[in-house]
């Protein structure tokens, strides 16, 4: 079965290139893990929404959007817990 997609939202980049060095190393290993296995051990699902999940490194949040009829995993916010969820 083919990989999934990885899209990431020009303002997760943008989020992604202002995180430490050694958080952006283990973000965009998870990230690019994604690919093959969407919904990894440690993923939560966002109450109140079909499709939104989110995965830890340590104080930060990736929020993601996964798609299986498309293949594809939609990255929406890189951004510290205490901002995460607004």
């Amino acid at each position: 079965m083919p990989d999934y997609r990885i899209l990431i939202a020009t303002s997760a980049a943008r989020e992604y290139d202002g995180l430490p060095e050694f958080i952006r190393r283990r973000a965009r290993d998870i990230i690019d893990g994604l690919a093959k296995v969407p919904r990894p051990r440690g993923t939560a699902k966002l109450k109140g929404s079909n499709d939104l999940f989110r995965i830890r490194i340590g104080d930060y949040r990736v929020i993601y959007r996964v798609s299986d009829r498309e293949r594809l995993v939609d990255v929406i916010h890189i951004r510290h817990r205490r901002d995460a969820y607004d």
